[in-house]
């Protein structure tokens, strides 16, 4: 009897170790299935923890770093697709164009990408144009305001449904809203504080208004029916928030003062 245990423990011991390379390569199928892992970025001057940049030397940005170590832990090279704006990559998450993201997540969105952990909660808010008698809410959301927002963006929705009166705008982007801001063109814009707070030391007269209409969670993503896909990046970001990864990502590039918020 012990000998027949013996024989069974022995066979299932080597059933999982037979096992255990196949659901590597089969991760890897899926989740780098050209055999580099690639990411997808939304490339602005803006920064912050969504948006990169780029570089003499190729993109900066948190989830270019993120995207970085998870290929190495895949042990696959990374590669950089880039978009103008997160709801490019979201229009892209069933192209099979990209495998891994970083953006901020809705309700919308999760019909179209599977989510993970989230790493970033912001507050949405509006700055004003140089000169504007715009101070709340209430004065920025009337007949005849121009808002502008990075189109197809969940910020640009929520502004949308926040705004009744005041007219809503899409544009490509930032650098473009940045310019009609400037300009004088558009009244207000809509993105995360701490986005705005920056644009406007840039651009003299403009004001950020104290309000916050909506919450902008940010969260590594994969296309659907990626499940296996959908495990590692989960056990990445939750490894990547205890181990220090996502601090040192949030530290090179210029986030020293800002706060992990998870959800």
């Amino acid at each position: 009897m012990r000998a027949t245990i013996r024989s069974v423990l022995a066979g299932l011991a080597f059933a999982a170790m037979v096992a255990m390379p196949a659901l590597a390569d089969g991760l890897k199928d899926e989740i780098a299935p050209t055999g580099k892992l690639r990411v997808a970025i939304a490339i602005s001057p803006a920064g912050g923890a969504f948006w990169s940049t780029k570089t003499g030397a190729g993109y900066a940005g948190v989830p270019v770093d993120l995207g970085k170590a998870m290929a190495a832990q895949l042990g696959v090279p990374v590669e950089y697709v880039v978009h103008q704006n997160s709801g490019q990559i979201t229009d892209a998450a069933g192209e099979n164009m990209w495998d891994v993201t970083w953006l901020p997540r809705d309700p919308e969105r999760e019909t179209k990408m599977l989510f993970g952990p989230i790493y970033e909660v912001a507050d949405a808010t509006y700055i004003v144009k140089p000169g504007s008698n715009v101070t709340n809410f209430a004065t920025l959301d009337q007949p005849g305001v121009k808002v502008a927002a990075v189109n197809a963006t969940t910020t640009m929705r929520g502004a949308i449904a926040h705004l009744k009166h005041a007219k809503v705008t899409g544009y490509q982007t930032y650098d473009e809203i940045f310019a009609l801001l400037r300009s004088g063109e558009i009244d207000a814009f809509a993105l995360s504080r701490d986005q705005l707070n920056k644009m406007a030391q840039k651009i003299p007269g403009t004001r950020v208004l104290d309000e916050t209409f909506k919450k902008t969670v940010t969260a590594v993503a994969v296309p659907l029916g990626h499940s296996q896909a959908l495990a590692f990046v989960t056990g990445f970001m939750n490894e990547a928030v205890t181990n220090g990864t996502l601090r040192k990502a949030y530290d090179d590039n210029g986030l020293m003062n800002t706060s992990i918020r998870t959800e």
